[in-house]
């Protein structure tokens, strides 16, 4: 049987299939070329991370199709209950890059409150000239030790996020509709652990206590912030999103950002993927980056060897 892994998979993941007896074919197809590709090929297997879309008309154009994976959480590019509802099994990777999203959030939050995204814009324009300009400019530093992190969405990721906050000494509160408590076990080098448990609670009130808020939830019909939520949120609070795009208003948040009401922002992802608003890229309050909360090494490693195992599973 065939695999087309059209964004991608890793080492790890190709050997693993192959061993399985599978051949893994890595040959990037445009969007509008899949069904074609897949049908021509006899592919069995359409693996994709968040850049292919396989929606009714390639599921339907695509008789022979058994599996389609998404490397990854979220599955909004594709057409889940309808691929079932033709007998093709939908898989996805839910824990393997919960760490990597994580430790993403702290970059962004590090960044944030010492001026890294700016600071590493302006230095080599500036450093030679203005040193002592750019030394008082970004001297008004934050720790995030003792500050409160707010977590919108306490599942795999959100917990990830959770540990390190705990790890860093923060305060951790959280709001989620579908998970009333959990329990946050932070593990260290040497065997011990603590296990504290975090109770969620409204939206309304997450917003008005937290110094920080990082967003973990799947793609939203509406916003999750938008001019009211900032509203009540305190002075100064920093945002982060690395789950999707389209949870938080942008222009809301440039306006935030503009009067002082934000810090700073930390964004992953966007409304207007692959193209963000410029009002974004070029906002210095803004640290960015391309959706890259999965991309690491050892991520990917364990996305495609998980892949490999089920599809093994289901297929053998």
């Amino acid at each position: 049987m065939k695999v087309l892994a059209n964004d991608g998979i890793s080492k790890s993941g190709i050997l693993a299939l192959e061993k399985g007896g599978f051949e893994v074919i890595t040959t990037k197809v445009a969007q509008e070329q899949v069904a074609n590709f897949v049908n021509e090929n006899n592919v069995s297997v359409v693996l994709v991370r968040s850049a292919t879309k396989v929606r009714k008309d390639i599921i339907d154009a695509c008789p022979g199709l058994k599996i389609i994976g998404r490397g990854g959480v979220g599955m909004d590019n594709i057409d889940v209950d309808y691929a079932k509802s033709k007998g093709i099994h939908v898989i996805n990777t839910p824990a393997s890059s919960s760490e990597s999203v994580a430790e993403l959030v702290f970059a962004h939050l590090f960044s944030g409150v010492r001026f890294l995204h700016d600071s590493n814009r302006n230095m080599p324009l500036e450093g030679d000239t203005n040193f002592d300009g750019l030394k008082k400019a970004y001297a008004n530093g934050i720790e995030l030790r003792g500050k409160t992190l707010g977590i919108v969405g306490i599942g795999r990721i959100g917990q990830a996020t959770a540990k390190m906050a705990l790890g860093l000494g923060m305060k951790v509160i959280a709001a989620d509709s579908f998970i009333p408590q959990v329990d946050i076990k932070v593990e260290f080098f040497d065997g011990q652990s603590i296990t504290t448990t975090i109770a969620s609670q409204s939206l309304e009130s997450l917003f008005k206590e937290a110094d920080f808020i990082t967003l973990h939830v799947p793609a939203q019909d509406g916003y999750i912030i938008g001019e009211k939520e900032l509203a009540i949120m305190k002075d100064g609070v920093g945002i982060v999103n690395c789950a999707r795009g389209g949870v938080i208003d942008e222009v809301a948040l440039v306006k935030a950002l503009d009067s002082g009401k934000v810090l700073f922002a930390g964004l992953d992802v966007f409304e207007n993927e692959p193209t963000p608003e410029m009002a974004i890229l070029m906002n210095h309050k803004i640290s960015l980056t391309p959706h890259i909360g999965a991309a690491t090494g050892e991520a990917q490693d364990r996305i495609g060897t998980e892949l490999a195992s089920q599809i093994i599973s289901l297929l053998s």
